[in-house]
């Protein structure tokens, strides 16, 4: 057993993201830490995802979703986005769309619209793989680190 592993995983460097999905006619988000870049071409972004929650059904269904870029100041997003069961989760904030139709937030900092290219096990999550269609700048500020988030996903009672 690793002493003290929620802390120690805190220090791995990653951002915290709102992951937009749809299946063409519903739509969902959830807040995300595991996302990264895996490919220059075509440029591809991976992340992670519990395949009991709802956005996973939808992902795998429409195989389109945004990674949004949150800032500093969108804790409160974050948090938003991180719990399950909330009955109109997408009424928190504003929402467009781009060539996936994928929902965008709004006043996120950057915006990755995708395609999913495949999925792949990961113990209690699968990995999405997505080829990024297109992205933008929205809004300028800082991205916020999952470090800065405490105990806001309760991480350390699952280590």
């Amino acid at each position: 057993m690793i002493e003290n592993s929620a802390n120690l995983f805190k220090q791995i460097s990653h951002g915290v993201y709102v992951i937009g999905v749809s299946d063409g006619q519903r739509q969902n988000a959830f807040t995300a830490a595991w996302v990264m870049q895996v490919s220059f071409k075509p440029p591809m972004l991976a992340f992670s995802i519990n395949p009991a929650h709802f956005s996973y059904t939808l992902l795998q269904k429409g195989r389109v979703c945004t990674v949004n870029v949150l800032g500093q100041n969108h804790y409160a997003l974050a948090e938003h986005f991180g719990r399950g069961n909330l009955t109109d989760k997408m009424a928190a904030c504003a929402w467009q769309t781009a060539q996936t139709a994928a929902p965008v937030m709004s006043d996120c900092l950057v915006y990755f619209d995708c395609k999913v290219s495949h999925f792949s096990e990961a113990g209690d999550h699968k990995i999405a793989v997505c080829e990024v269609i297109d992205a933008a700048w929205l809004n300028a500020g800082r991205p916020m680190l999952y470090g800065q988030t405490g105990q806001m996903d309760g991480s350390a009672g699952l280590y």
